[in-house]
């Protein structure tokens, strides 16, 4: 059996075309039960992916095709040079370990690209398989530039990783010269340093005709047309989830490296647990049930003052739903920084959204519209009867919302807070605009900077990238050797 061991999804902004939701038909329907997600230097997709390839029935494989330099920390021009590496998880050892690397690989290694270095995958390579990936990987690359040797040197410096057996040389081929010289280099290697090899298609979209999408999208992230003669482009039309059947036509002599990638799949098994929620804990020695009732009540004192029992018995109640769905320290953490917010005169929103229901949320300050007057429902923002971590939406001066995210970080820790990401896909105006600029027609004008169409995300940050920014294959000056599968670019 074959299954895919490569693939890029729409998580691979603008370089990716393979749309999840569509991807596991294709799969099912081409007879495959198990695939993998590799998107370029990002996790972003591993959760859609695993969720929708479990619905499906199709065993996922949770990987990423990361970006390797020879010192992460090194930001000076010279250092721009990087090669690609598949990282596949076998447990969740693996899982735990590639989410590590890749966070540093934007925390401290991002310069161009999310990068990491042979020391971090020496430090975080328990559970992980590693493939040699494309004609961008620094042994293909080796070889197609006759230095054997020094393939050579890097393909050990993998085994010393990662392990004999978990080290496998990727053979791909999608029709392009540069294939086709690196294969017989890449056999060789294999085979003189006994390293199994596996078959891989390169895939960035679902089927050949989409190929031409795919083109579009690149000219997109780049901010070329379609008839620039320099632009990035794949070379090929062979980029697309292939059949088990085209595969082993394309290698007639390797039906045991076909038939690997089946042995690895089911070599990875990672579980994702939607269900289990890591509720954050304030930092105090007391009874943090008691003290919130305590800011609860001298809050409903100062808002409705004396005598106000139908205030008094909705407090009661929502505590009690607070507290027996374990919500209790969340609360004080809301408190707590929207004071220091207030303490230090950083203009606080007075609440929206379902949370405005909330007379414990009123009392503590951390809204200022009382839910009583309004006839406004709690059970709109906590229902006991659906589990679900509460939202409350605040809004700080945006000028100073950076000394508040800085004080949640200084008292609760830098590795308990986390900023989120939030995607932007093109609606019909701008695709007919973008598409139109990249297809060289008038009035396809370029983004203005805060265009909200953009579909362009700086990774990092979650804020709207320039073109080229995004974590794919990015922007490329011509000579620049990163991409090496893309001859033409």
């Amino acid at each position: 059996m074959f299954c895919h061991l490569h693939l890029h999804t729409e998580y691979s902004l603008l370089d990716g075309a393979c749309r999840i939701d569509e991807l596991m038909g294709l799969v099912r329907e081409l007879g495959m039960d198990a695939c993998a997600v590799t998107d370029h230097g990002v996790l972003y997709g591993a959760a859609d992916f695993y969720k929708a390839a479990v619905a499906a029935g199709i065993h996922p494989v949770i990987g990423c095709e990361v970006y390797v330099c020879q010192d992460m920390d090194d930001k000076t021009y010279a250092a721009r040079e990087y090669s690609h590496l598949i990282l596949l998880c076998e447990n969740q050892r693996g899982w735990m370990n590639l989410m590590r690397m890749v966070s540093d690989s934007f925390t401290r290694g991002f310069y161009y690209k999310p990068r990491v270095d042979y020391a971090l995958l020496d430090q975080y390579h328990e559970g992980l398989i590693a493939m040699s990936a494309c004609l961008s990987g620094d042994i293909p690359k080796a070889l197609l530039d006759g230095r054997k040797d020094a393939a050579r040197q890097i393909a050990q410096k993998y085994l010393d990783i990662f392990g004999r057996g978990n080290f496998y040389i990727e053979l791909q081929d999608h029709g392009l010269d540069d294939d086709k010289r690196v294969l017989p280099g890449l056999v060789e290697l294999a085979r003189d340093m006994d390293i199994p090899m596996t078959v891989t298609n390169d895939c960035h979209y679902l089927r050949r005709e989409d190929a031409s999408t795919q083109e579009v999208l690149m000219a997109i992230q780049t901010g070329k047309t379609l008839d620039d003669e320099k632009r990035m482009r794949m070379g090929s039309d062979e980029f697309y989830v292939k059949s088990e059947a085209e595969m082993r036509a394309l290698f007639p002599a390797f039906g045991d490296a076909i038939d690997r990638t089946e042995e690895i799949a089911r070599r990875c098994h990672v579980e994702f647990d939607f269900k289990t929620i890591h509720k954050p804990v304030f930092p105090t020695e007391g009874d943090t049930v008691q003290m919130l009732r305590d800011k609860c009540q001298a809050g409903l004192l100062r808002r409705y003052g004396p005598n106000r029992p139908d205030a008094q018995e909705r407090l009661d109640y929502e505590l009690s739903v607070i507290n027996s769905m374990g919500f209790t320290d969340y609360f004080l953490i809301i408190e707590d920084f929207i004071g220091y917010a207030r303490d230090n005169g950083i203009l606080v929103g007075p609440g929206r959204g379902s949370g405005a229901g909330s007379i414990v949320a009123y009392t503590l300050g951390i809204t200022s519209i009382d839910p009583l007057k309004y006839a406004l429902l709690f059970e709109r923002f906590l229902n006991p009867e659906r589990v679900s971590m509460p939202d409350l939406d605040i809004d700080f001066d945006y000028e100073r919302r950076g000394e508040v995210i800085a004080y949640v970080e200084r008292k609760y820790g830098s590795d308990h807070v986390a900023q989120i990401i939030t995607f932007g896909t093109m609606a019909a105006k701008g695709v007919v605009r973008d598409v139109g600029r990249v297809m060289g027609m008038r009035g396809g004008g370029r983004h203005r900077q805060d265009d909200p169409l953009r579909a362009g995300h700086d990774p990092r940050q979650g804020h709207r990238a320039e073109p080229g920014a995004s974590p794919g294959h990015g922007k490329r000056r011509p000579g620049d050797g990163a991409d090496r599968h893309r001859p033409q670019a």
